[in-house]
């Protein structure tokens, strides 16, 4: 039977999962402004061991050879930054000019229409993490895993990410043509999406026979706490076998709800997940809740769409609680971004920290593996069956 479900109003077009910390701006007083010529090495307070004079050489080249006369000194000097920051490897460490920085903080708090799906590079290839329920992008039918090529004809594959947010998005009602490649097909396919105001649910709750508790969470948005607790005091007012919490094709969100969340299933302190910095030292983050749950079986689903605070989550629930991982393995965005805003109304986004699990593995780029990993094909969708789920509910039910 269906007992409830709650629904979270997001208008973003896509939010990549994960944790932010919103660094200071640096004023002009911070920063010496350097002649151009006959520099070698770096002025004092910065490490004198770099040589920029090929650096130099090159941009005295650019601006005494090009053949335009008007040159634009900013975009060079932007595209100089661009350049740095993409030999780091990192497709989460970026460089946003002043216009990029102004639609990533207003993508966060919520403020723009778009297609409802979540992005991010695997393997050198963008590709959607998960399209969200309910919205343009999941009625298309994108799928977790493909491979974003082109958006209106632009080749994506040297693009960042902040990039394919400003081409995806749009106004409500405008459409935008992805170029979509898929394992399972032998061409890539065009699909045209008409962007709309998303709204999607934050979770649904039910009781399944067998007195199986399912809970499928969509976002690690604000109001998920708070419709979580009413989900999980309807787990305790049933006095459910096992619960099958369903995490396939959540993109992640805000760390702190996954934080509290984790509080019903674990013994208060127990650590969530470490923050292992540069330094090599692991910040822990640690449960704080009731633990009311901490003796029901559960069963957590995942698939390549399960991101961030999604991975976070079923990893101390397996880690601490043995619980088993079925499905698909998932997508691997374990790291920690900050903001660090420059004086021209640009910024940095910079990875500063990555994930670790309460037993020591780390999330980056590998992802969570599967304990029993179980197929769910596009003709399985097209069939109304789920076979993933089946599987959660076989194995609660099997104990005594």
């Amino acid at each position: 039977m269906t007992v409830g479900r709650f629904s979270a109003f997001i208008s973003v077009l896509l939010f990549m999962g994960g944790s932010f910390w919103v660094g200071h701006t640096m004023g002009r007083d911070q920063a010496r402004i350097v002649p151009i010529e006959g520099l070698v090495g770096l002025e004092e307070g910065r490490p004198s061991a770099v040589d920029f004079s090929l650096f130099w050489q090159a941009w005295n080249v650019i601006q005494s050879q090009y053949v335009d006369e008007n040159i634009d000194i900013h975009k060079m000097v932007q595209g100089a930054i661009s350049g740095m920051v993409s030999s780091v490897g990192d497709p989460y460490t970026v460089f946003m000019d002043a216009s990029d920085t102004k639609r990533f903080l207003e993508d966060v708090d919520g403020s723009f229409e778009g297609i409802g799906a979540e992005i991010g590079f695997r393997e050198e290839e963008l590709r959607i993490i998960a399209p969200l329920k309910g919205t343009p992008a999941e009625r298309s039918g994108l799928r977790a895993g493909d491979y974003i090529i082109q958006i209106n004809g632009e080749v994506t594959r040297s693009m960042t990410v902040e990039k394919a947010v400003s081409l995806i998005r749009g106004k409500k009602g405008t459409e935008v043509v992805l170029l979509i490649g898929r394992e399972a097909w032998e061409a890539p396919q065009d699909i045209s999406i008409r962007r709309d105001t998303i709204v999607i649910p934050s979770l649904e709750v039910e009781v399944l026979e067998g007195n199986i508790g399912y809970i499928r969470l969509y976002h690690f948005s604000r109001n998920a706490k708070t419709d979580f607790d009413k989900a999980a005091a309807t787990m305790l007012d049933h006095g459910v076998k096992g619960i099958v919490l369903d995490l396939r094709n959540n993109p992640g969100g805000l760390l702190h709800i996954a934080q509290d969340m984790a509080g019903w299933f674990l013994d208060r302190g127990q650590v969530v997940v470490y923050q292992v910095l540069r330094s090599g030292e692991r910040e822990s983050l640690i449960v704080n809740g009731n633990g009311r749950l901490r003796s029901v079986p559960i069963v957590v689903l995942i698939n390549e769409g399960s991101a961030s605070a999604s991975e976070i989550l079923a990893g101390a629930l397996r880690d601490h609680r043995g619980a088993m991982l079925v499905g698909q393995d998932s997508f691997g965005k374990g790291s920690v971004q900050t903001i660090e805003n420059l004086q021209d109304g640009s910024s940095l986004k910079v990875t500063i920290a990555r994930w670790m699990t309460p037993a020591g593995y780390i999330i980056s780029d590998k992802g969570l593996v599967v304990d029993d990993a179980v197929e769910m094909t596009e003709e399985d969708e097209l069939a109304g069956l789920d076979p993933q789920r089946d599987r959660a509910i076989e194995l609660l039910l099997k104990i005594e």
